[in-house]
């Protein structure tokens, strides 16, 4: 059996299509199964799981939001990496693909090499995590999480200064942002707030979208340095 990693693309512009899977295929780095359509990506899915798919948001009858929507609903790929294509751009539709469960939005027209660092750096977190080594990366995260806090906390030079755009949390949304502070995982906040690692995660990149940071630390660091969290 092939190790190298298999892509599912869907996308209903043939031409940009054609160009993404040749480009991802040109040093044969990935196996891509190219359709233009969610349906014609769910034939494939139901005979066979893709390591990481590719989507453009803009489709008829099933777009990219609602098939995002239908992969997240099925057991069998709730943690499957999905990457948006779209030309949608704004603030607003990044958030919504955020929240929906997508790994990672890229607006067009986009760099191929940004694509490429992006599937590839979706695919080594996964294998990661499948070799176990996640837990002790999430160790790593957490020390840094507290030297952050720790190096605020005692510097009395550092004074929380508004943030530079609105941001309105929710009561729920503030208490994970307050829990990912303390330096809990997913897992932890779950347990504490009653809920599910899957709704977590979602509030976890619904306060990425609103605050723009890309990461727990990134995350940390901007509300402790803007006074949104204790």
């Amino acid at each position: 059996m092939s190790d190298i990693p298999k892509l599912l693309l869907v996308d209903d512009e043939p031409s940009l299509r054609d160009a993404v899977q040749a480009y991802l295929e040109d040093d044969e780095e990935f196996i891509v199964t190219a359709v233009p359509s969610a349906e014609e990506a769910w034939k494939i899915l139901e005979v066979s799981t893709p390591d990481l798919v590719i989507s453009d948001v803009m489709m008829p009858q099933v777009d990219g939001y609602q098939f995002l929507q239908q992969l997240r609903d099925d057991p069998r790929f709730q943690t499957l990496p999905v990457v948006f294509l779209t030309a949608r751009g704004m603030t607003g539709d990044r958030i919504q693909g955020y929240q929906a469960g997508v790994d990672a939005y890229l607006p067009k027209p986009f760099e191929p090499e940004e694509l490429m660092a992006i599937v590839r750096n979706l695919l080594q977190r996964r294998t990661a995590g499948d070799t176990g080594e996640e837990s002790s990366k999430l160790d790593e995260i957490v020390k840094e999480l507290a030297a952050i806090k720790g190096m605020l906390n005692q510097n009395p030079g550092i004074v929380p200064t508004p943030s530079p755009i609105k941001i309105e949390l929710t009561p729920r949304e503030q208490s994970v942002l307050d829990l990912v502070a303390r330096g809990l995982m997913n897992k932890e906040i779950a347990s504490q707030l009653e809920t599910s690692v899957r709704n977590v995660e979602k509030y976890v990149s619904r306060l990425f979208g609103k605050t723009g940071t890309n990461s727990r630390t990134e995350l940390v660091r901007y509300a402790l340095e803007h006074g949104l969290t204790n």
